[in-house]
């Protein structure tokens, strides 16, 4: 996979800290939730490489709708299948800016914490 190609896609792990960066207080997001989501959810289809799945904006996308959807909402996985079955998922511009908002906070987060364990030693 090229560079470019990996920076627009995201590991499994990196779509959970995503989904959490979203919702601070709900930090129960794993990859387990994400795997049952995509057995559930014939919208999300990750590419899968050498056994590693990558999500690219619009897999992302839907799954912060699914995320937001069961959580926040507390529609149950038949009201959102409902739902995700008559809504047309084309991302947006705005969509986008707020993926990727969220993966810059990723990445920051994921800055700072190396930079506390630099210091540490």
């Amino acid at each position: 996979m090229n560079n470019k190609l990996k920076e627009s896609y995201k590991t499994i792990s990196e779509v959970v800290n995503i989904l959490n960066t979203n919702n601070p207080n709900k930090q129960n997001n794993q990859s387990h939730t994400i795997r049952y989501w995509e057995k559930q959810f014939k919208q999300i289809k990750p590419i899968k490489i050498n056994n590693r799945r990558y999500y690219d904006y619009k897999n992302i996308n839907i799954l912060l709708k699914i995320q937001y959807l069961l959580k926040n909402q507390g529609m149950t996985i038949n009201g959102v299948k409902k739902i995700l079955s008559r809504s047309n998922f084309n991302i947006d511009e705005k969509e986008k800016k707020i993926i990727s908002s969220l993966d810059i906070k990723f990445r920051l987060n994921k800055i700072n914490n190396l930079l506390k364990s630099i210091k540490k030693n």
